[in-house]
């Protein structure tokens, strides 16, 4: 295995966010646990997917996006524009077939396809399924701003166990997707695909709760680094997927025991419809071929990026989930830079501060 950055207390903040960004202001050494990787520009860097300039938009991912209700309308919106803003390359809406008018005449990047109803705005989870499963895609994000209840909770039983899909694609769980999930009795092992799970701390609690533990026994999972960090990996380890415990200074757990931390605290994110520019962003890198563990790091840390260039632009409130998805593109942009330097570095026989770059791509 690749050797990993281990971080204590005394390191520095991420290369190329200012001092006082990764610690919301705050002086003092980096907090971050002993035995957790900390993302920076480097690591980030080098989670790159490669983008062919020979490149069409079928070969940069084609990314499924099953969210919005009548009521949440922006969330499904905010995903497609984050999954666009971070490279996918076809983005499809699915929502349910009477909503379908409203969501095509919001959305102009993405196409929309409709979903079978059984009632007004209220999906028929077993034709929708099959519609779903025909559906050419290369990874799907599921949750944001679907409506409750229990044709949901069915739809997403079905697509998360569902071995007919010929290529099983990986999925993004979040918002509704997770609190169906955490209804049903060992809700983990039917899930047959790989699957990177984006819960805040009260989803976090409910799915643990539905795992039979106490969610109290986690700890303080708001303010407490190395209690987040344990309770993350335990659930990875636990579900066999990626978990994502949304919050200050965000965790990425993987299945095998190994955990990451962005060294972003933000409250300008504090406000609605973040998270889901946060799960666009991660379903698209899945969509342009990186793993669960991957697409995850480095979604987390554009989100974390773009974050930080509007809270520079206008302080600590007031940043809107809309204001993320073109900086998420910058953001890119940014580490795309640095992966070309080091690209020429190694031509030129360089070492160019390659030493995060081996293993550090999932």
């Amino acid at each position: 295995m690749a050797e990993r950055r281990r971080v204590g207390f005394a390191d520095p903040p991420a290369a190329g966010v200012p001092a006082d960004a990764s610690r919301g202001g705050s002086a003092g050494p980096d907090p971050t646990p002993v035995g957790a990787v900390a993302l920076d520009d480097e690591i980030a860097a080098g989670l790159l997917p490669e983008r062919s300039p020979r490149g069409h938009k079928g070969t940069f991912g084609r990314l499924l996006v099953i969210a919005g209700s009548i009521d949440y309308t922006g969330a499904a919106l905010l995903v497609c524009r984050g999954a666009g803003r971070a490279g996918a390359g076809l983005v499809t809406l699915a929502v349910p077939e009477s909503l379908q008018p409203l969501f095509a005449a919001k959305v102009v990047e993405a196409t929309t396809m409709a979903l079978p109803e059984d009632d007004v705005e209220e999906v028929d989870p077993e034709p929708a399924l099959m519609r779903i499963l025909d559906h050419n895609h290369d990874a799907i994000v599921l949750g944001p701003g679907l409506r409750a209840g229990l044709a949901t909770t069915e739809l997403v039983r079905g697509i998360v166990a569902s071995e007919e899909d010929p290529v099983t694609s990986p999925i993004v769980l979040d918002a509704e997707a997770l609190r169906s999930l955490a209804s049903l009795d060992r809700w983990w092992d039917p899930i047959v695909r790989s699957a990177v799970l984006t819960p805040h701390t009260g989803e976090f609690a409910r799915l643990r709760a539905g795992s039979g533990r106490d969610p109290a026994q986690d700890g303080d999972l708001i303010d407490d680094d190395a209690a987040r960090i344990e309770a993350a990996r335990a659930a990875a380890v636990e579900w066999r997927q990626v978990v994502v415990l949304k919050g200050a200074r965000t965790v990425i757990a993987a299945p095998d025991g190994s955990a990451a931390v962005a060294p972003f605290e933000n409250p300008a994110l504090a406000s609605g419809g973040t998270g889901d520019v946060l799960s666009g962003a991660i379903g698209a890198l899945m969509a342009q071929g990186l793993d669960a563990y991957a697409a995850a790091r480095l979604g987390v840390y554009l989100h974390g990026l773009a974050g930080e260039a509007v809270r520079e632009r206008i302080g600590d409130a007031g940043l809107l989930a809309g204001d993320l998805p073109d900086q998420v593109a910058q953001a890119r942009k940014r580490l795309a830079a640095i992966a070309e330097r080091r690209r020429v570095g190694r031509r030129l026989g360089f070492g160019a501060g390659d030493r995060h770059s081996t293993g550090e791509n999932g």
